[in-house]
């Protein structure tokens, strides 16, 4: 048995033993059950706890896989070498086991929903109607199609490219089940949801990369010092978004600090502090000790603590098992649908001093907003230290975008936005038309490019390298391109809102939350192809950016006035059920939401028309500047004036000057 079967035999071993500890202790081991109520039975309670921790698993090392194979390992000019492809190859089989282990807790949790043994739910139809109906079961089944996915396409892959949409479609498939569980039934279910996600896509890259980085130090493969150094600085990332999601899906379930101590959900939820917290000690030691050991040749350091460090992560993996079977501490909740949708209170009537004062914390774009002004931050500081100049209107653009974001999506405005239609189309004209403009002109990408350093090894790809191999892919080509990018900012506007994609958006918070995102996107893809300072697939000649920023903006006029116009409320169910006794009726709201989305252009437009002038007069005067200098490099070559066709005319002058004088002659 090599080290490394034996590796993942120790793994699985500790996995199990987080696993049936916690669920002992949390109770879920021994559940008290009533004499003539539906029991599932003692093979359910048990296999479906392990089906979830060999689904996690699979997911987890699937993910590790790609990630190594895609950002630790070094390519070719965007082919994968032979480790890697081995690592994507083995990706397909772990992709087939996760589908295969999601297939089986399907099945188990069928039994545990309807209290009835498996066999007897083998040979019905409900599991059809499970899998397709309910959320719990459409979950898995979409973690079972994904899985198959990735088994099938992992074994053609051979570019870091293809291999990377693996690793964001294996990223994507960890979240289903997850947000269907206790996050989705939690009071302030906005901030359980968007913790429990952020959760496992930190956790499974961090786990993931950390196991697949033991493997091939294993292997003894000779790319493991640059492996690990990039890990490295990976995981520092992971772990402050471990740390971070952990505490607020924790805040989101606990009322108070003695439940962590009073209750088996806390004690479980303490467990998982103390792995994290030793899980930090071995980061820093990896840091100061055996990485500077790993560079001077000496792996078996490194290897020892890395696996220790991997069976830890285990342990945590089999807790958070646990934990999403043990059921969170009773809340004393109102009785109230409004609470119930949105996860607070209605609101009191709106004012300026409520929109000023009653500000609601949205961890998703608090988080989009903190990345966005501090790597922007960083990346301006390294240039200011290199010696290199940052103008400073760009760093002004950018944080005035990123502020705008702030108060869209953290203020009072994001509490009334989900009440009231006319605030919502405030948020979104914010979002979609006033942002963009200003984190355009912040010239993100062209910072990027400047202050990155390329790869050290030739033919790698470093972050660097990456962005300019999107900025250069066909994707982007046609995404940029500008019917595509009007396109999207102009029919999508009308496709949600007169459909009822507006309603289902608005029923679930990764719904609103996706909404809000493709405002804020298709808003910075229109501007960049307006007004973009970053270099660009497609570039319009400036009259040809003037004419499509006047051929577009009368639709969002036009939309607002069909709103205006409308007879019936748009998604009239939602609501209807938050029971608002306040304000405008709902027609007459969404008519004050038309009138905004109508005279709201007029903004967007000036600052635009304001920075294309600039940019064409800036333009003009460069253009002016190369045809001086050009004129004036060809003038000292020749020995002439630099203007051609003053060069003509003087030699034609001379000419005449000299048959004069010869006829005088």
């Amino acid at each position: 048995m090599t080290r490394t079967v034996r590796l993942a035999v120790a793994g699985v071993c500790v996995a199990l033993l987080g696993l049936v500890a916690a669920m002992v202790a949390g109770g879920a081991a021994t559940p008290r059950i009533i004499p003539g109520l539906p029991d599932e039975g003692t093979l359910t309670r048990w296999a479906l706890p392990v089906s979830k921790l060999a689904m996690d698993v699979t997911g987890v090392l699937t993910v590790g896989l790609l990630l190594i194979a895609t950002v630790l390992l070094p390519n070719d000019k965007g082919l994968l070498g032979k480790p890697s492809l081995a690592y994507v190859r083995a990706a397909s089989w772990t992709g087939l086991v996760w589908a295969l282990a999601a297939a089986s807790t399907l099945v188990f949790s069928l039994s545990e929903t309807l209290g009835t043994p498996v066999a007897d739910v083998l040979g019905g139809n409900e599991l059809t109607s499970y899998a397709s109906q309910v959320p719990q079961g459409i979950a898995l089944t979409l973690v079972v199609l994904f899985g198959t996915a990735i088994a099938l396409f992992s074994r053609g892959a051979i570019t870091a490219g293809a291999s990377g949409g693996l690793l964001v479609l294996a990223l994507v498939t960890l979240l289903p089940p997850a947000l269907t569980g206790h996050s989705s039934s939690a009071p302030n279910h906005g901030l359980a949801t968007t913790s429990v996600a952020l959760h496992l896509i930190v956790l499974s890259l961090w786990v993931g990369g950390l196991l697949l980085l033991c493997v091939h130090a294993l292997r003894g493969e000779p790319d493991l010092p640059l492996a690990a150094h990039r890990f490295s600085r990976m995981a520092l990332w992971c772990f402050a978004g471990v740390g971070l999601s952990g505490a607020f899906s924790a805040l989101a379930r606990l009322t108070a600090v003695q439940e962590l101590f009073t209750t088996s959900y806390g004690l479980i939820v303490l467990a998982k502090v103390v792995a994290f917290t030793a899980l930090g000690v071995l980061g820093w030691w990896h840091r100061g000790r055996t990485l500077p050991a790993l560079s001077a040749g000496k792996p078996g350091a490194f290897t020892r603590l890395a696996g220790v460090e991997g069976l830890i992560m285990l342990v945590a993996v089999g807790l958070a098992v646990a934990l999403s079977r043990t059921a969170p501490p009773p809340l004393d909740l109102p009785v109230d649908r409004a609470f119930e949708l949105l996860g607070y209170l209605m609101p009191p009537p709106i004012s300026v001093a409520n929109l000023a004062s009653l500000w609601w914390f949205d961890l998703f774009f608090a988080v989009v907003a903190a990345l966005l002004a501090g790597l922007y931050a960083a990346g301006a500081v390294r240039l200011a230290r290199r010696g290199d100049g940052w103008p400073r209107s760009r760093t002004i653009s950018w944080g005035v975008g990123v502020l705008l974001l702030v108060l869209a999506t953290q203020s009072g405005i994001a509490r009334y936005a989900p009440v009231l239609f006319s605030v919502h189309m405030a948020e979104h004209m914010v979002l979609s038309m006033l942002v963009p403009i200003f984190l355009v002109l912040g010239a993100p990408v062209t910072l990027a490019l400047r202050a990155l350093r390329p790869a050290t090894r030739r033919g790698d790809r470093g972050p660097r390298e990456w962005i300019t191999t999107i900025l250069h892919s066909r994707t982007t080509k046609v995404i940029t391109h500008p019917a595509i990018a009007t396109a999207l900012f102009i029919v999508s506007t009308y496709a949600l809102y007169f459909t009822p994609l507006f309603a289902s958006a608005m029923e679930e918070h990764l719904g609103h939350i996706a909404m809000t995102l493709h405002f804020l996107l298709s808003g910075c893809l229109f501007f960049w192809v307006i007004i973009g300072v970053d270099p660009a697939p497609t570039k319009l000649p400036y009259f040809g950016r003037l004419l499509l920023l006047f051929v577009t903006m009368p639709f969002h006029a036009f939309f607002g006035i069909a709103l205006m116009n409308m007879g019936t409320v748009i998604a009239a169910p939602w609501y209807d059920q938050l029971g608002r006794t306040w304000g405008d009726p709902a027609l007459a709201d969404q008519s004050t939401g038309g009138a905004i989305a109508w005279a709201f252009g007029e903004i967007p437009t000036l600052i635009v028309l304001l920075a294309l002038a600039f940019q064409w007069y800036r333009d003009e005067n460069r253009t002016a500047m190369r045809s001086d200098r050009r004129a004036d490099a060809r003038a000292a070559k020749v020995g002439g004036s630099g203007d051609a066709e003053l060069d003509a005319y003087n030699d034609y002058l001379a000419r005449l000057d000299r048959s004069d004088r010869g006829d005088r002659r």
